[in-house]
């Protein structure tokens, strides 16, 4: 959203920066899938050739990916496989993630939800609706995890991709429409899909001693079982608040009781543009307060009150329609003006998240699938979703280290040629922002210094052009050769 995104670098799974050859597919789908526990070794093999080929052409349908019968064959039949599920490819990856995080240092576990909508492909057995009334849909909840490398002198969070720190999904199934279900029966409700917030701590239990853990969630993870949650397992959390929670010293809410606090402080911080928003500067006005919230009512009585720090940043004289006003709940110290900014900046990096979920919808393409049941489809979830990590550190690769020099060799066979061919070489050889920006002017990326960075559709687009360009190129050396 706001500045300072060049602070976010990039990581492979072992914990080392990448290099050129990290983006080749086959090496990538080698190092992580190949432990991947199916039950059969053929079956393990089988997915590093599927993850490989999705990788190389993240097209939504698998015939876009694998042009040869005999691939494409073994690719239905590998998610037609009863063992190949979610879990079973992800676990490996997940365990992988949670001891890098357990390693010694400060960790940010970035938390969201999106929808999977395939409503353009009605004929889907097994998924359920995306509204109270209708839909196509499956949905999916992500916890990515990031190290904080270091704070810089304005404390942002110097932070590297570590990976998926967990996954879950679910279908909707037809239950009573929200507005005639009265509150008392929801709460009642054995399963409830706010549940899914900060649940996988359930499954990892908290950091290892001398480790920070800290959970980010927006407002729809204002829940108060998740600071309970937190606070079991000795995780930390900024989350930012959604309801005016009564206070257990006062008559007042957290809101009103920030919203009275003196200024702590004024800052001025820098805004992206984004879709018919030009950037600008704005300046924060920053509120702290420490507060003990009142538990809420909830069947067999109101859970224990809680205490933590609200931090409050709210823009001055900022545009009626989109002006800055965050209100954070955290476990975080907030006794000085730069703990209160370092609150901020943390949960400043919670969009990559977000850009996460982008690269899996419009990156990998996933709502383009054309598998007829939702078991198929959520194995393939398995597999995309780490394409998707893959997209995301590749994206982010040009943001970090810009001026990086890149072997174009082992991105794709004669890429460097095609590139070189289509766009011109750049004067100062390729590198990871020159390459990404060819690719995508592959892809209808004009690359104007008002431009900014190209998105996801131009970069996937050039990508995929880019790959067929190389196939056609190889097949016609082979040709002259065999002439």
């Amino acid at each position: 959203m706001w500045g300072k995104d060049n602070r976010v670098q990039r990581m492979d799974f072992g914990g080392k920066a990448m290099d050129g050859k990290a983006l080749d597919a086959r090496m990538w789908a080698e190092q992580e899938f190949s432990m991947a526990s199916l039950g059969d070794e053929r079956r393990t093999r089988r997915l590093v050739q599927v993850a490989a080929g999705l990788a190389e052409r993240p097209t939504g349908t698998l015939p876009g990916a694998f042009e040869e019968w005999s691939e494409l064959k073994g690719a239905y039949r590998l998610l037609s496989c009863p063992q190949v599920t979610h879990e079973g490819i992800l676990s490996d990856h997940w365990e992988r993630t949670r001891q890098r995080c357990g390693l010694g240092g400060e960790y940010l576990l970035a938390e969201d939800s999106t929808e999977l909508d395939f409503k353009d492909h009605p004929g889907v057995k097994g998924l359920g609706r995306v509204s109270a009334e209708d839909g196509h849909a499956l949905f999916v909840h992500t916890t990515l995890a990031m190290a904080v490398a270091r704070w810089d002198e304005e404390e942002w969070p110097e932070v590297t991709v570590v990976g998926l720190f967990g996954q879950r999904y679910w279908v909707r199934g037809q239950t009573v429409h929200p507005q005639r279900e009265s509150d008392h029966r929801r709460l009642n409700r054995k399963h409830r899909e706010s549940q899914r917030w900060a649940a996988v701590f359930d499954r990892t239990g908290g950091p290892p001693w001398g480790v920070r853990w800290t959970y980010l969630a927006d407002r729809e993870g204002d829940i108060y079982e998740v600071f309970g949650q937190c606070r079991r397992h000795e995780a930390d959390w900024i989350v930012r608040a959604n309801h005016p929670r009564a206070l257990a010293e006062s008559g007042k809410s957290v809101l009103q009781k920030v919203a009275e606090s003196p200024v702590l402080g004024r800052y001025k911080t820098f805004i992206r543009s984004r879709a018919n928003r030009p950037a600008r500067w704005a300046v924060l006005e920053v509120r702290v307060c420490r507060v003990t919230l009142r538990g809420p009512y909830r069947p067999g009585g109101r859970p224990e009150p809680i205490t933590m720090n609200v931090v409050e940043a709210k823009e001055v004289d900022g545009p009626a329609q989109d002006s800055i006003h965050w209100v954070l709940l955290t476990s975080w110290p907030c006794e000085t003006f730069a703990a209160a900014r370092r609150v901020i900046h943390a949960y400043g990096r919670r969009w990559l998240i977000e850009e996460y979920h982008k690269a899996l919808k419009t990156g990998t393409r996933m709502e383009e699938t054309q598998l007829a049941t939702a078991e198929r489809i959520e194995a393939l979830l398995g597999i995309l979703a780490l394409v998707a990590v893959r997209l995301l550190n590749t994206k982010l690769e040009a943001a970090t280290h810009p001026d990086e020099p890149l072997d174009l060799a082992a991105v794709a066979p004669e890429a460097e040629v095609i590139l070189t061919k289509k766009i011109g070489r750049p004067r100062a050889g390729w590198t990871n922002a020159s390459a990404l920006s060819a690719v995508a002017r592959l892809g209808g990326f004009i690359g104007r210094k008002s431009d900014g960075r190209p998105g996801w559709l131009t970069i996937w687009r050039g990508w995929q052009r880019l790959m067929a360009m190389a196939e056609g190129y190889a097949l016609a050396k082979e040709a002259q050769k065999c002439g």
